[in-house]
Parts: C-alpha cells; structure tokens; sequence
C-alpha cells in the first residue's frame, strides 16, 4: 500500500464537528438555494449558512459544545434534523444533537481485530436479546457468548428507525445509534466491552433503500434515481447525475462505523439492490476505502455482503475483476439442509430437497452455478468452487429466513431435538464461517416475527396490509401477527430461563462442545473447501463429509438423515479414526441413547460399517502423521 494512501486517517467532514471555540456544521445541499442551522435551547438562534460552488454550506456557531441540540431550516421555513445527525434523542422527526466522537473513553487501542477464518458470528437483534432490549443489555450476555464460543456478535441495523419497535431496515438516520437502544455511548461501550473478552463486531447495514418514514436525505441530495426499482422503491443514485456526492454519503458511512465505533465488520444488506453501471462499482470502491483505513488503524476489518445474485465476481479479489468483498452469506446451504429436514418446496425452496444440493453447498459453496432454477425459471448463479470456506457465510437460521420462510417459526418448533443438533453438527463441522441465529444454541421456540412501530398511521396501514397480502398463503386470517401490535414484538423476546433446563440445556451444550472441537482442529477450521470431500446416498438418506489439513489430520463428519438406525459404509482411507463427538450421547439428552459408535481403521478392504443412530451424525478424528490428501468434491449414490 503506497504510503500516500495511509498518511492521513479518515475523518468525517460533514455533519456537526465540535471544533475549538464551538461547533462547525457542513452540510452537502446541491438542490437547495439556502440552508441555516437553528440552535436550540434556552434562548433559540438562526445562523445562515454559507454556500459554496459545490453546493456546500457551512458556518461555524461559537459557544456551544458536544450536548447542544440543532435542525436546519429549509426554504419553506422547513426544519430537519441534519442528514448526518450523530444521534437523534428525541427520534427520526426530533432534532439533532451534537456527539463529539473524542469524549469517549476507549479501552481496545491493543485491539487487531479476529481473523475472517475464525468468525464464528451470532446473530442478534438488540430490542428482542434481552429484557432491556438495549446495547448495554447485551453486555451481561457477552461472557455467556464467550463460553458458547462465539468469536464475532452481528447486530442487525440499529441506526435510528420510526419509534422504538423495528427490524431496523428502515433506518431513517443512517449516522445515528437508535436512541431507545442506548445511543451513541450504550453501541461504544458494547463494541468496547465485546474487544475487551476477544469478540469482533459486525453491523448490518442498509445502502440499498431507505426507511420509509422520518429519513429527510432526499431534501438535501438527489439521492433517488428513476432508472432503476428495488423491492423497496426507488434505487439510490449511486451512478446518475449528482452521484458523487451520494456516493460520499456512503462510502462515509461505512468508514464512520470503521473508525469512530471501532466495529471488526459491516454485513452489507441486500447488494442485489444496489444498481450502478459506473466505470467503478459502489461495492468496489467501498471495499477498498474500508481495507484501506482498516490498514491505517492497524485492525483486521472486513467487508461481508447479502447477496441472492450467487456472482462470485462479488468476493473475487480485484485484481481478477471482482469487488474484493471478503465474504458473503450464502443461502444454498440453508435452502438445502432445512429442505431436507422439513419436505418444505414452498417459493425458493423448490430449488432445493436433495443430498446432492446439501453436498454441493459444503464443496462448492453456490448449489446453483449457472444451472437451471424452477424458481426464477431461468439459470442462475456462477462457480464458486476455488473461493476459500472463509468467504461463505453459511447458517441453518437467520432472522429472514426464521420470519419469511416458516411463519416466524424456529427450527426448534419445526423438527425433533434429534434433528436439530444433526443440523448444527453439520453446520459447525462444515468449511465454511458458522452463523447463529440467537437463541438457536438452545432451541429457542419463541417466534421471530416482522414488527414495526411507525408513527404515520397510513404507513403503518399500508405495511400491515402489504404484510398480510405478501404472506396470505402462510396465515389463516385470525392468525395473522400485525406488524404494529407491541404483542407480535413481546412475543420474540428470548426466554432466557429455557437455557437452564432440560432439554434446552443439553443443546447449548451440543453447541458448545462442537465450537469448542472447531477452535481445537485444524481440520475443522481451516476452511479448506478444497480439502473438503462429501460422500452421500440419496435414497438410504445418509451423508459422510471429510476435510483434511495439510498437517496431516483430518475429520470424518457421519449423517444419517433418515428415522431409522443404519449401517453406513466409510473408507479408512489407511488412517485411525477416533470417535470425538455424536449426538446421541446422553449429555445432549438422549433418554434411552443406543451403544455408541467405536473407533475404527482401515483394514482389509478399507471399507467399515459404522452404525448411527436415526437423525443422528458423529464425528472422527484422526490425528497421526501427514498422509495422502485427496481432492475434495461430492460423490453420489
């Protein structure tokens, strides 16, 4: 990296930036003629604002500090909070108030960051973690996190939305911690707190639309352009005239969360919806501002990215004409594994039902690579098989999925126990980064639904009926959950008191003693795909994974997908194998648990005959010297 790329840290220049004597306020306006900024408090003042060629205004107000609260005053004696408000107290309509980003306190300047190799990530949604349904909530649970073995905590968005009851993809400030969460100083001191026990950070964030009420940035900036529709409305702007300036509002964002929030990760929502045919992609060009101060700070940070495209050139590196996009989620592999478990082909499910689908996404990474989808009726997707296990994010929940996909209902409420913890052995075995959804460590069965608290009624209507519409099929009439109901919110809290009893303690324990095999192997956390090898049988509904590492060790992963105890077939392949895990043994809460399976090598023929119990999976080890590594990809009978 050249050395004039890394001279200089980011700083954010727009917004209001406590200077020595005051406060400095920058706004980008091009569409505006005249912009102010009003001052409040005990004695209110109106300062105009000086407009550049740019379209900047600016001004500098003396005498005040971090605490002083502001709008701006629009032509039309319109008043809104500043586009790039560092925390709205008083909510997405209320006015601004002026954070100064040096006045906290951090403890982490040792702090460098976890490898993307290592992410184990959970899943969470602030408002229904805990009780208190705040940051700050959330720090009690960090060491209970620590011990499940979770390296990496996601927080779904959580700048500030209508009310206190959303999902958070309707941000409306995109610069601003959600107040009821705790604001700016309640995300600090989590993200200081998860450092200080090992923990990164990953954010969620939305730069493909914008929240439908309270998000005042089109009075400033073109940001929407009618050349492109998202499920959503109107696209962002990112290449049509006034673009630049749009583009900045962005790239910021992401360099802000970098920078004065110390977050490891930003998980970009839904790139299928950003649109541009510029010279340079948006995605690109974020991807290397955020490597490049990740580089400055001294801190491995990284870029992941929601995508139903299934386009490698999103995680290939640029100098191969990709966006450089660390990782990605990948939902083949949920599709394939929760179809198997469930017979469930409704929507984007029909794609998916076969141990062949489940095998391909554990080699490869995308099932559909430029094959035939019934779904989307057309091909889809490229090859992904040379991309490492480290770019595919990969879950057997996630809150889209729990919300959209089964009703709000969670796998522990969908199969027996018995299946849940053959999927999360498959899932925390696999080559690629592990993702939990919270709750899922103990079978968690309260629902996760879609929830809202819009205060403009006809919005509030419009979502309910759009809801209720979108999912008709799912929901006879009286059971449909509305969106604005503060019951529908209650209703997916996590009940924390389940974690102490049985069953739901043998499966917290499952999960724990299966991460604590993936920090300990090699073989386990090398996300080597390529080392990766799947064996299966469609019919007798069985499936055998083994991954090598160049060490010489190696892990042998036994499914058994059907109802019924069977014999299935393995190859020694001139190695001992070690029994380290199944999940049939009565600590994970098996009454009557059958005779567990025994070590075994390789003898005559090479082939053994291993028993696994119905719904069941065990997991080999072998750990003597280096042998011949064999090429990974899926086999089928």
């Amino acid at each position: 990296m050249p050395t004039s790329l890394m001279s200089t840290a980011w700083e954010l220049r727009y917004g209001a930036q406590v200077v020595s004597g005051g406060v400095s306020f920058r706004v980008w306006a091009p569409t505006l003629d005249r912009l102010a900024v009003r001052i409040l408090g005990r004695q209110p003042s109106t300062i105009p604002m000086r407009q550049d060629a740019g379209g900047e205004f600016s001004v500098t107000v003396p005498g005040i500090g971090e605490g002083t609260d502001y709008q701006f005053l629009l032509e039309g004696d319109r008043l809104r909070p500043d586009p790039l408000s560092r925390w709205q107290p008083h909510g997405v309509h209320g006015a601004s108030r002026v954070v100064d980003p040096r006045s906290f306190s951090w403890a982490d300047s040792s702090w460098k960051g976890v490898p993307l190799k290592d992410f184990v990530t959970y899943e969470l949604h602030v408002g229904t973690f805990t009780p208190e349904g705040t940051f700050e909530g959330i720090i009690a649970r960090l060491p209970y996190l620590q011990d499940l073995g979770i390296t990496a905590i996601e927080l779904m968005p959580v700048v500030e939305f209508p009310g206190g009851r959303n999902w958070g993809y309707d941000g409306a400030s995109l610069y601003a911690p959600q107040s009821t969460y705790g604001g700016p100083a309640g995300l600090k001191k989590l993200v200081n707190a998860c450092h200080e026990l090992g923990m990164a950070v990953v954010l969620d964030v939305v730069y493909n639309h914008l929240g439908p009420e309270g998000n005042y940035l089109p009075d400033f900036v073109p940001c929407f352009t009618d050349a492109y529709r998202t499920p959503w409305g109107k696209a962002i702007n990112f290449d049509g005239p006034e673009s630049d300036g749009v583009r900045r509002f962005f790239l910021d964002n992401a360099l802000y969360w970098l920078s004065e929030y110390h977050v490891d990760a930003i998980r970009l929502d839904a790139i299928h919806g950003i649109f541009d045919f510029s010279a340079r992609h948006i995605l690109e060009e974020l991807a290397e501002a955020f490597h490049r101060e990740s580089l400055h700070l001294g801190r491995q940070a990284w870029v992941i990215a929601e995508s139903d495209l299934n386009d490698v050139r999103i995680i290939n590196p640029r100098h191969i004409g990709g966006f450089g996009i660390d990782a990605q989620w990948s939902d083949d592999f949920h599709h394939a594994l929760y179809t198997v478990l469930t017979d469930d082909r409704e929507g984007y499910l029909m794609d998916f039902g076969s141990l062949d689908d489940l095998a391909k996404a554990i080699c490869d990474g995308f099932v559909y690579d430029g094959t035939y989808s019934r779904y989307r009726r057309r091909r889809h997707g490229n090859f992904s098989r040379g991309r490492s296990g480290e770019q595919f994010v990969v879950c057997i929940q996630n809150h889209d999925q729990v919300a959209n996909a089964s009703k709000g209902t969670r796998l522990a409420s969908l199969v027996s126990w018995e299946q849940q913890k053959l999927a999360a052995a498959l899932l925390l075995c696999s080559p690629s980064l592990p993702l939990l959804f919270m709750g899922e460590e103990y079978g968690e069965t309260a629902p996760f639904l879609f929830f809202t608290s819009f205060g403009d009624a006809n919005l509030a209507e419009g979502v309910r009926c759009g809801r209720k519409a979108e999912f008709a099929a799912y929901y006879a009439e009286e059971e449909f959950p509305d969106p604005q109901a503060k019951a529908t919110f209650r209703r997916c809290k996590l009940d924390w008191a389940r974690v102490s009893r049985q069953p739901h303690s043998n499966i917290f324990c499952l999960y724990r003693d299966l991460l604590w095999l993936r920090r300990q192997h090699a073989s386990l956390n090398n996300c080597r795909k390529d080392l990766a090898r799947v064996i299966f049988d469609n019919q007798a509904k069985w499936l055998v994974m083994t991954r090598a590492d160049p060490s010489g060790e190696a892990a042998m992963l036994i499914c058994n997908f059907s109802a019924n105890s069977q014999s299935i077939p393995v190859a020694a392949n001139g190695r001992h194998w070690k029994l380290v895990f199944w999940t049939g043994d009565s600590i994970y809460g098996q009454m009557s648990p059958p005779t567990p399976p025994g070590d075994f090598a390789s003898h005559r023929s090479d082939e053994n005959l291993v028993v696994v119990g119905p719904f069941s999976a065990t997991l080999y080890l072998h750990t003597g010297p280096k042998g011949t590594e064999e090429q990974g990809g899926a086999n089928g009978n």
